[in-house]
């Protein structure tokens, strides 16, 4: 359970004013000292995260955060840091005082999530020492907020507020997208082309392959897993050919060649274009990347905080292909983890990694956040594809099996 990436976690995210109760109520909801409690406001400063096993849902991550009504320099920090929470948060719990209006901070934080589509849940929190106002009650109500009232200290109400979470657990984190298995015949076999090179860690493969054979395996097909340079040879033992080569997408211009044009091609970086994100829009953006010029301003982004090592493919491989098909210089503004300018891209592409370790709610809030200042996005096995000129064959296993996100017609 400790080892689940977070990628497949429910991330509930704690928010609130300072000195509401949310660190105590993360403590009762964990059933530990996730988080220091103290009763000068301010105690938490960066967000704290706790992952669980909650029943019957599985494994979750909680979020507490610091209070969005923080003042001075540093509060101000501490807020941007809780806002880059909402970006990943699946259902919001906005904690208040028993006692206390919906002030314009809560306000703002519901007005957030309705933005994103994320479920809210408001909990009214220290009513050992008083009760909602009814005007407050009757508020929520009209806004359709489901609300629990805690006592954090004495766990009072705890067992109310996890029966209101179970209700409203998004129906794309029960049944999420899968990653190739609706693509093909379901007594078929697939070739995973897994080129090790000096990114792949020792000894293991990376979590987008493994995810990719668990998937196959739970789906009783069958697959072979080669690397690039045994991939040929393979193919011309196989009878009858594999439905489905998925590749690599650093290793997509020798094995657009390796593989007949019979044998439907495509990457694991474009299978979680759609499985962590929105296919449709992703392929709008590689399309994007025919009107750049030189000197166009594109922003590389990866989840990953892995420190680059020769031949990265996000500082150097997709840099280079980028230049030789523009026929120029560019420039390149590389982010990592969760920093993301949100305010001012300033650019003219996002091109973004697989998202594999993240959750796919964080993937679409990037998505929104290009979308509001016009900037096209795509990910890197698109953009690879889009450069090499193999991008309709790339993405045709998935357009012709009409199984996608919402934006592609």
């Amino acid at each position: 359970m400790q080892t689940t990436p977070k990628g497949f976690r429910l991330h509930l995210g704690i928010f609130g004013r300072r000195n509401v109760g949310k660190s105590s109520l993360l403590n009762a909801l964990t059933h530990q000292a996730t988080s220091i409690v103290s009763d000068a406001a301010g105690t938490t400063t960066d967000p704290v995260e706790k992952p669980m096993e909650l029943l019957p849902i599985g494994p979750v991550l909680w979020i507490d955060t610091a209070g969005i009504d923080d003042e001075g320099a540093l509060g101000e920090l501490r807020i941007q840091k809780t806002k880059s929470v909402l970006d990943r948060t699946e259902i919001g719990i906005i904690v208040s005082t028993a006692d206390a209006p919906i002030t314009q901070f809560e306000q703002d934080l519901i007005n957030a999530f309705r933005n994103r589509s994320v479920p809210i849940i408001y909990v009214f929190n220290k009513i050992d020492t008083a009760q909602p106002r009814q005007e407050t009650l009757d508020e929520l109500k009209e806004l359709k907020i489901p609300y629990a009232m805690t006592d954090a200290i004495s766990g009072r109400g705890i067992i109310d507020l996890h029966e209101i979470i179970l209700k409203h657990i998004p129906d794309d984190f029960l049944t999420p997208p899968p990653i190739l298995v609706d693509l093909v015949p379901s007594d078929s076999m697939v070739v995973l082309v897994v080129p090790v090179d000096k990114e792949a860690p020792k000894g293991r493969l990376i979590l987008p392959q493994v995810q990719a054979i668990r998937e196959v395996l739970d789906a009783h097909l069958s697959c072979v897993v080669v690397q690039d340079e045994q991939l040929s040879d393979v193919l011309n033992r196989i009878s009858p050919p594999p439905a489905l080569v998925v590749t690599d997408s650093q290793a997509f211009a020798k094995v657009s060649k390796d593989v007949p044009l019979s044998i439907p091609l495509t990457s694991f970086s474009i299978l979680f274009a759609r499985q962590k994100a929105d296919l449709g829009i992703m392929i709008e953006g590689a399309k994007a990347i025919k009107n750049l010029k030189i000197g166009s301003r594109i922003v590389i982004a990866e989840s990953c905080t892995h420190h680059p090592i020769e031949e990265d493919i996000g500082t150097i491989k997709i840099p280079k292909l980028l230049r030789q098909f523009v026929g120029g210089e560019l420039e390149f503004k590389h982010l990592r983890g969760h920093e993301f300018l949100t305010n001012d891209l300033n650019c003219d592409l996002v091109i973004h990694c697989g998202a594999c370790m993240w959750n796919r709610r964080e993937m679409l809030s990037r998505i929104m956040y290009c979308q509001n200042a016009n900037i096209p996005i795509t990910n890197y096995g698109l953009a690879i594809a889009f450069t090499l000129g193999i991008f309709d064959r790339a993405i045709k296993p998935i357009i012709d099996a009409k199984n996608y996100n919402y934006s592609v017609e």
